[in-house]
């Protein structure tokens, strides 16, 4: 049993000097100073603007949205790709059995005795381990454990940016309704209009000119319905492609509304500064660390190779002629081993593979800065948007009260004979254009926020994902 003891002894030993995967060091950031904190409900932004639909959309894209069960599947190969690298650390034991019938051959130089068929039956178990002298097997699992963390990351930014295209959507959405609504609206002012003038013309008051210019206003009011109608349609086909739903509810799309457009909560006021844990929230700036941490591994792993490797192999069975006799002790057989694998010609290989995973490294270092500089430039931009919108939406509020006053006193002097006809139509269009413009910049505010959530990370929750 001496060898056994000796063998095991060689075992803790090497297990014991294994080398650890080197930290990670991230790059040096010069990063803006915090000045505020990241507004309560991220998490679940879409609830903050109090719309049962539109929440219901949101959370049932985030459940059934194919682009995300792509990603999630990418997790389960990850996880498998783990699994099979925390394998390696661990002994490999199997079953082996063969039957074997054989005839030694008469015409041999060296042959002794005469000739014979001889039968040999064989049962046992083999067992293998390779000791991680070098940290080579435990780095190739922490790079498969940071990789399976990154799938995890890109999971989460996948959800993020799913919550939030269906939410501009749906916004969309409702600002074409709100279009539409107006344009038939409009439309049916237009053939009171058309009556009037025609009426007029009839009495003599009004010119063939007057009622020729109202039929054009209306027929271009008309021609702008068919357009609002199409993009309602495709608007509502794009929402049902989010949202998961089969090809022929995409066909024939039935999306629920919601609040107004008008009547749109637009949210707690954001704060204008930059949050604290901004780098924390956003899950593409820790899939970049993660990536780097599986780049660090990646050279560990690559650099053991320069090292020797110890494999421990042993078998117990049985072997004999008989398969009867196979069980018995008399037929027992064992062995144990150990092999050393030194590389010397191979080491122009090996120092390619290091120099390759050195370059992935630096590549996700990079990749790592690059995440960073998005997150606060992404931050920046929707900050400046949201106070944008804002001060647009203002500006278009007031500028269609100026043009409803414009048109009421256009069709009083026109009532009292010190206007034509044209300068109400020209009131009339000038409101309409203004109504428009309002809902889109309604459109844009919405939009905005979403982006200002999206930038700040909003939508996931870091609890238990490493772990998960």
């Amino acid at each position: 049993m001496r060898p056994v003891r000796t063998l095991a002894a060689l075992a803790v030993a090497a297990l014991l000097a294994a080398c650890a995967t080197p930290e990670t060091n991230k790059p040096a950031l010069d990063l803006p100073a915090a000045t505020a904190q990241a507004p309560a409900g991220l998490d679940r932004w879409w609830t903050l603007f109090n719309d049962a639909q539109l929440t219901a959309l949101i959370e049932e894209a985030l459940a059934n949205n194919l682009d995300l069960r792509t990603a999630v599947a990418r997790i389960d190969e990850a996880r498998a790709n783990l699994q099979l690298a925390r394998s390696t650390l661990f002994p490999s034991l199997d079953v082996t059995a063969s039957s074997n019938r054989a005839k030694r051959s008469e015409a041999t130089a060296l042959r002794q005795g005469p000739p014979f068929t001889s039968t040999t039956h064989d049962l046992g178990l083999a067992a293998a381990y390779e000791v991680d002298l070098w940290g080579k097997l435990r780095s190739g699992r922490n790079a498969a454990d940071a990789s399976l963390l990154a799938t995890r990351y890109d999971v989460q930014t996948v959800r993020i940016a799913l919550a939030a295209q269906v939410a501009t959507t749906y916004f969309s959405l409702r600002a074409f309704d709100a279009e539409l609504a107006l344009t038939k609206a409009t439309l049916a002012t237009r053939d009171e209009n058309v009556k009037l003038q025609q009426r007029r013309r009839e009495a003599g008051v009004a010119s063939e000119y007057e009622f020729a210019q109202a039929e054009a206003e209306r027929a271009a009011v008309a021609a702008a319905v068919p357009p609002l109608e199409r993009a309602v349609a495709q608007t509502e086909a794009a929402l049902a492609v989010l949202a998961g739903r089969s090809a022929r509810a995409v066909y024939a799309p039935q999306v629920a509304r919601g609040v107004d457009l008008e009547k749109f909560d637009p949210g707690p006021e954001v704060p204008a500064g930059l949050p604290s844990d901004l780098l924390a929230r956003r899950p593409d700036v820790r899939r970049a660390e993660a990536a780097l941490v599986a780049a660090d591994a990646r050279i560990a792993e690559a650099r053991a190779q320069y090292f020797p490797s110890l494999t421990l192999t042993a078998s117990l069975g049985g072997e004999s002629a008989e398969l009867s006799d196979l069980l018995t002790s008399s037929a027992r057989v064992w062995s144990i081993a150990a092999g050393l694998v030194q590389p010397i010609i191979g080491a122009k290989r090996i120092g390619a593979q290091v120099d390759a995973a050195t370059a992935r490294r630096e590549q996700a270092a990079l990749g790592y800065q690059q995440a960073v500089q998005a997150a606060f430039r992404d931050v920046h931009d929707a900050l400046v948007a949201q106070r944008s919108a804002r001060a647009a939406l203002t500006a278009q509020e007031e500028r269609r009260a100026k043009l409803a006053e414009a048109l009421r006193l256009a069709e009083l002097r026109y009532r009292g004979g010190y206007s034509s006809y044209l300068e109400v139509l020209d009131a009339q269009r000038g409101l309409l254009a203004a109504e428009r413009e309002r809902i889109a910049a309604l459109r844009d505010r919405q939009a905005a926020l979403v982006d200002l959530y999206k930038a700040l990370g909003g939508g996931w929750s870091a609890d238990g994902i490493a772990s998960r």
